[in-house]
């Protein structure tokens, strides 16, 4: 059964890092056990042409469903458009692949260099 993906926006500054902390929850409120999952993240521009960059995961802890979504300041150097997508989708140990998470990213411009 497909889930309908939860909605996050948020604006970074373009030539910074970012990350985002993530826990996944099922339907009761309970931690996902993340372990034999793979999580995977994408920026894209909104027609879905150009792709900007994949996330860096890293599984802060798999079995409370915690994980870190990173792009660095040279990723986000690339993020010309002042508007970009993202999602975030989940494959299970059975191969089940369903999106959890998606939104907008408002790129502001960063200054200091």
């Amino acid at each position: 059964m497909a889930i309908e993906p939860g909605k996050y926006n948020f604006t970074l500054q373009r030539r910074s890092d970012h990350d985002l902390d993530l826990v996944f929850k099922d339907s009761s409120n309970a931690a996902i056990n993340l372990t034999g999952f793979t999580v995977a993240a994408q920026v894209w521009e909104e027609t879905r042409t150009t792709k900007y960059g994949d996330f860096t995961v890293a599984y802060t802890s798999r079995t409370n469903g915690q994980v870190k979504l990173s792009l660095t300041d040279t990723q986000t150097a690339t993020f010309t458009p002042d508007i970009l997508k993202y999602d975030v989708l989940l494959q299970n140990p059975a191969g089940l692949k369903e999106y959890y998470l998606e939104g907008t990213i408002f790129v502001s411009e960063g200054y200091t260099a």
